[in-house]
């Protein structure tokens, strides 16, 4: 299956105008269709998250990839990029609420089925993407995170997660080591989620994105490990929405 349409529209949370990326499949669909989000890593929108929703869009789903930052707003290096995602990692409130936005936008897409809406994201994608499953964002039925960071958002009591969790981490992966790993598994449980989590050996973080080649900061594209991410992400999606 092929991408028919791509378009991007602007969308707001608040006064602040953000922009999505969104694919449609080729091939005739039944309608309403499972609309999946993709949250992108901390540069911000950029190609590699919009060829994931047309990826998406191929394998039958429309996909849309959000804006956590606002139309326009992207880094190049680290120094941009990491100044871009601090100041949302320290405030999770306001960061649900950017994403709840995305949210309520993918539901209303041409021929999207409110009720089946899947999430996934890199890096802090992936945070973003466990955030929506921690606050049972409304339609979320699937959420998958790909090396992403697991530290909860402390913003109180967290109640029952409805939302399934697949996490695909590298082993090795600097930024979530194996007790926060633990900690995570530990936190989904005491929130009764239906959680998978998939580790895999001798794969650092961001091993989905050909373009992370530095290995000093723990960085390293795995094509064998991405290969099978990418595999268990599509057998679960197939299996929840």
């Amino acid at each position: 299956m092929t991408t028919a349409k791509t378009y991007r529209f602007s969308y707001a949370d608040g006064s602040r105008e953000l922009e999505a990326f969104v694919a449609y499949p080729s091939s005739p669909i039944a309608l309403p269709t499972p609309v999946v989000l993709v949250a992108h890593a901390w540069y911000g929108q950029d190609s590699f998250a919009r060829e994931k929703a047309e990826m998406l869009a191929g394998l039958g789903y429309i996909g849309m990839a959000l804006d956590v930052y606002g139309k326009g707003r992207h880094g190049s290096t680290a120094e941009e990029g990491s100044a871009l995602m601090t100041p949302w990692v320290k405030d999770r409130a306001a960061l649900r609420t950017r994403l709840m936005a995305a949210v309520m936008t993918a539901r209303e897409l041409e021929g999207a089925d409110a009720a089946r809406v899947g999430v996934i994201g890199f890096c802090f994608g992936g945070l973003c993407a466990l955030d929506l499953a921690r606050a049972n964002a409304p339609g979320v039925k699937a959420v998958v995170a790909f090396h992403g960071l697991f530290f909860p958002p402390d913003l109180g009591h967290q109640g029952p997660i409805t939302a399934r969790i697949l996490a695909l981490h590298g082993y090795d992966d600097p930024m979530a080591k194996p007790e926060l790993m633990v900690s995570f598994m530990n936190e989904l449980t005491a929130a009764q989620a239906d959680w998978q989590l998939h580790a895999y050996g001798s794969t650092s973080h961001a091993f989905t994105n050909p373009a992370a080649n530095d290995a000093d900061n723990g960085l390293v594209f795995r094509p064998q490990s991405a290969t099978r991410a990418f595999q268990a992400m599509e057998n679960f999606l197939r299996e929840t929405l």
